[in-house]
């Protein structure tokens, strides 16, 4: 997949990963927003936006997919739901289905 220069990365989590990845995206010319409840989370501090709302909201969802070219999560404890929802309308990468593998120790 390519994503043009300055295209916004949808992230799920703010945590230090969320951080490292919206530092990155930045220094690659891209734009990010983080879904995460915490509104002081470390992503917070360097990424473009910041949706504060939590995981499986619906309507954050809808709006970071609104937002986002592709959409990214920080962590494999995201709900699956969130993925596969967010899937319909944006490329998550990694899928819906590697999220699931990932909760479960023994399927992984």
């Amino acid at each position: 997949m390519s994503l043009a220069a300055g295209s916004t990365i949808g992230i799920i989590g703010g945590g230090q990963l969320g951080r490292m990845l919206a530092m990155a995206a930045a220094r690659l010319g891209y734009r990010t927003v983080v879904l995460e409840p915490q509104p002081d989370c470390p992503a917070a501090q360097v990424a473009n936006r910041q949706i504060t709302a939590a995981y499986d909201d619906t309507a954050a969802l809808a709006e970071l997919a609104a937002v986002s070219a592709v959409v990214t999560y920080e962590f494999e404890n995201v709900p699956v739901m969130a993925a596969s929802s967010l899937a319909v309308t944006v490329p998550v990468y990694p899928p819906a289905r590697a999220l699931e593998v990932a909760q479960d120790r023994v399927a992984e």
